[in-house]
Formats: C-alpha cells, structure tokens, sequence
C-alpha cells in the first residue's frame, strides 16, 4: 500500500471546482435549452468606491435593471432569442439567451444615493460609493 502525502486545499479553491462541476454539467444543459445564463462579473475596491463590471454582450440598456435593496446589489435582465430566419439554416449554436440574475452583498457599506450606471461595448460598470464610516481616515497622534 503507497502512502500518499495530504496537501490541504484552499477552501475558496474547492469551492470553485465545485462551481466548475455543477455549471459544466447543468449550465451548458440551461444554456442550450434556453432556460438560462449568467454574466461575468469582476468586483474592484477602490479607496473611494466599489466598481462592478458585467459582460453583457448584445442587450439594450432597456435589457438591464439594477436595484441595491437592504445591502444587496441585484443585476437582472434578458437576452433574448434572435428568430430564426427563412432560409437560414444553423449549423451551430452557442450563444446563450433567456433571463439571468446576479446578486451581490454589497452590505450597509455604499450610499445608495449616490449610485451610478453606465453601459458601453457590452460592459455595464456599476461605481458604489462607499459610506464614510467605511472610508479609510487617518488618526492624528497628539502628545500630552
């Protein structure tokens, strides 16, 4: 009997081999069926802010709501299905259509007011102020 040394495994790294098995066995089964995609998203923090940016390829503005309800930042939307045309005929299919929904928490931490969106070349950036208790100050040291 071999003996075999145990490495122990980052926790977010099984987490995302998990995600790998689940969305390689059922989302390319949602996907071709149409019943369902989601976008990439990439989520930056900045001194000042949070950034959020979103693949959107192919939707209109009118495609895309965004709502921020008790710390909770929500990116939903469609894409919708192109009709096949007379005379067209696929040969190959991959592109993935129907309504997705992204949520992140995003905690009391932002001012909600002070939220902005923009959509350009397929990317919809998201910038979430942060709440000045969350802001890095600094201290001044007084002697006595």
């Amino acid at each position: 009997m071999a003996l075999i040394r145990w490495q122990p495994r980052d926790t977010f790294a099984v987490n995302r081999e998990i995600d790998n098995l689940v969305n390689q066995f059922w989302g390319d089964y949602a996907n071709r069926n149409g019943q369902g995609w989601y976008p990439k998203v990439d989520i930056e923090e900045h001194e000042g802010n949070f950034v959020l940016n979103a693949e959107l390829p192919g939707l209109n503005r009118e495609d895309i709501q965004v709502a921020l309800e008790d710390g909770v930042l929500t990116v939903s939307g469609e894409r919708k299905l192109q009709e096949e045309k007379e005379g067209k005929n696929y040969l190959h299919r991959e592109r993935a259509y129907g309504r997705f929904t992204r949520s992140f928490q995003m905690g009391k931490n932002v001012q909600a007011d002070k939220i902005s969106a923009t959509y350009k070349d397929g990317v919809l950036r998201i910038t979430l102020p942060k709440a000045e208790e969350v802001k890095p100050r600094q201290i001044e040291v007084t002697v006595s």
